[in-house]
């Protein structure tokens, strides 16, 4: 049997709230394992937040060296930030200037770590993919929709058309059906896009839909988590490939 030093740690900065992200990434991972050698563990220091609105998020991520410093602690190999919306309502660009002051907290603590956020790992998966115009579902309010929507664009990415469920609290986003993006796309927009994101947000459960998606759409499909994923494994320095994942995490 593998023990627990023989695999790849990864650190997740997690909402104290957000039970999602510690369900789909390892989901995504733990069926990797079952194609690939490579193993992993999880390892998670959390945020305070419980309702998905903009000073409630911007609180949060004043709470994010901490956890950096604390995961640090655990000589963990890559940490992920995962808050989209946390990211975007920050102000434009904002996923590198986080990815950049969370490293220098690491660096500060003699444990170097690479630190991705998911807000930046979607916008790098949708130019990967080669995607200049898309659609979106997002469990967020209008306004925080609009700022997703915005913050997109500003990346260089038209948004054709978003759907928002405006779901304030972030336990219910989390018991949204994972399955219900599968339906909700049809009301999307996808008329000449080149992506779909059937959650753009690491709490709301998307993981079954997304290959649902792809095969009624025939458009590439990703979500938050799964895009978070890839840059996870990129980071790690290993093949960016997992089964059920979409087209983000589907091997050349």
């Amino acid at each position: 049997m593998l023990d627990q030093q023989s695999r790849r740690r990864v650190g997740l900065i997690v909402p104290s709230s957000n039970i999602t992200m510690e369900t789909e990434i390892p989901a995504l991972l733990r069926a990797r394992e079952t194609i690939l050698p490579d193993r992993f563990s999880f390892h998670s220091s959390r945020m305070r937040m419980k309702s998905v609105v903009k000073a409630e998020l911007e609180n949060m991520d004043n709470e994010s060296v901490r956890c950096a410093i604390e995961l640090s602690d655990a000589a963990v190999e890559v940490q992920a930030y995962a808050c989209l919306v946390a990211i975007m309502s920050m102000g434009k660009g904002y996923h590198r200037t986080s990815r950049e002051k969370l490293q220098n907290a690491t660096l500060q603590e003699n444990q170097a770590t690479p630190v991705l956020n998911s807000a930046g790992a979607l916008i790098e998966g949708l130019h990967s993919l080669g995607a200049k115009k898309i659609s979106f579902i997002c469990p967020y309010m209008k306004p925080l929709a609009k700022l997703v929507a915005d913050y997109i664009e500003d990346e260089g990415i038209e948004v054709h058309d978003f759907i928002a469920l405006e779901i304030p609290g972030n336990l219910d986003v989390a018991a949204q059906d994972p399955n219900a993006p599968a339906e909700l796309w049809k009301k999307l927009d996808t008329r000449g896009v080149d992506a779909i994101i059937a959650s753009a947000c690491v709490q709301m459960p998307s993981l079954p839909s997304i290959g649902a998606i792809e095969k009624a759409s025939g458009i590439p499909t990703l979500s938050a988590a799964a895009a978070t994923t890839r840059s996870i494994l990129k980071e790690l320095d290993l093949e960016p490939v997992a089964p059920d994942g979409g087209a983000l995490l589907t091997a050349a």
